[in-house]
Protein backbone atom coordinates (compact mmCIF):
# COMPACT_ATOMS: atom_id res chain seq x y z
CA UNK A 1 0.00 0.00 0.00
CA UNK A 2 1.29 3.49 -1.31
CA UNK A 3 0.33 6.61 0.02
CA UNK A 4 -0.55 8.36 -3.14
CA UNK A 5 -3.02 4.96 -3.70
CA UNK A 6 -4.68 5.22 -0.48
CA UNK A 7 -5.63 8.73 -0.89
CA UNK A 8 -7.24 8.28 -4.21
CA UNK A 9 -9.08 5.21 -2.44
CA UNK A 10 -10.38 7.51 -0.35
CA UNK A 11 -10.79 10.55 -2.79
CA UNK A 12 -12.97 7.90 -4.61
CA UNK A 13 -15.55 7.61 -1.14
CA UNK A 14 -16.55 11.39 -2.63
CA UNK A 15 -18.94 12.22 -5.51
CA UNK A 16 -18.60 15.89 -5.68
CA UNK A 17 -15.65 16.32 -4.88
CA UNK A 18 -12.42 16.20 -7.07
CA UNK A 19 -9.86 14.32 -5.81
CA UNK A 20 -7.07 16.40 -6.87
CA UNK A 21 -8.18 18.18 -3.35
CA UNK A 22 -7.12 15.19 -1.55
CA UNK A 23 -3.61 14.57 0.14
CA UNK A 24 -2.62 12.97 3.33
CA UNK A 25 -2.55 16.10 5.26
CA UNK A 26 -6.53 16.39 3.93
CA UNK A 27 -8.35 17.35 6.91
CA UNK A 28 -11.67 15.23 5.45
CA UNK A 29 -14.29 16.61 7.98
CA UNK A 30 -13.79 20.17 6.57
CA UNK A 31 -14.86 19.02 3.16
CA UNK A 32 -18.80 19.81 2.76
CA UNK A 33 -18.87 16.78 1.15
CA UNK A 34 -18.25 14.49 4.26
CA UNK A 35 -21.02 12.58 6.21
CA UNK A 36 -22.16 9.39 7.86
CA UNK A 37 -22.56 7.49 4.49
CA UNK A 38 -19.08 8.70 2.78
CA UNK A 39 -17.53 7.03 6.16
CA UNK A 40 -18.98 3.92 5.92
CA UNK A 41 -17.73 4.13 2.41
CA UNK A 42 -14.41 4.56 3.91
CA UNK A 43 -14.24 1.63 6.42
CA UNK A 44 -15.94 -0.48 3.40
CA UNK A 45 -13.05 0.66 1.39
CA UNK A 46 -10.54 -0.19 3.97
CA UNK A 47 -12.07 -3.51 4.34
CA UNK A 48 -12.49 -4.32 0.36
CA UNK A 49 -9.02 -2.52 -0.92
CA UNK A 50 -6.76 -3.58 2.33
CA UNK A 51 -8.03 -6.38 4.00
CA UNK A 52 -8.12 -4.09 7.37
CA UNK A 53 -11.55 -3.91 9.53
CA UNK A 54 -11.95 0.24 10.80
CA UNK A 55 -14.58 0.82 13.62
CA UNK A 56 -16.73 4.30 13.60
CA UNK A 57 -14.06 4.87 16.46
CA UNK A 58 -11.09 4.71 13.99
CA UNK A 59 -12.99 7.45 11.82
CA UNK A 60 -14.32 9.35 15.24
CA UNK A 61 -10.56 9.81 16.61
CA UNK A 62 -8.88 10.69 12.90
CA UNK A 63 -8.73 14.51 11.20
CA UNK A 64 -6.53 13.66 8.54
CA UNK A 65 -6.74 11.27 5.42
CA UNK A 66 -3.06 10.34 7.21
CA UNK A 67 -4.07 9.17 10.18
CA UNK A 68 -7.00 6.91 8.38
CA UNK A 69 -3.71 5.54 6.54
CA UNK A 70 -1.43 5.53 9.84
CA UNK A 71 -4.41 3.14 11.32
CA UNK A 72 -4.86 0.86 8.03
CA UNK A 73 -0.80 0.13 7.67
CA UNK A 74 -1.00 -0.71 11.52
CA UNK A 75 -3.37 -3.44 10.80
CA UNK A 76 -2.01 -4.48 7.48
Amino acid sequence: MNEKEFVQNFANQFDDTDASEFSMSTRFRDIDEWSSLIALGVIAMADEEYDVTLKGDDIIKSNTVEDIYNIVKSRM
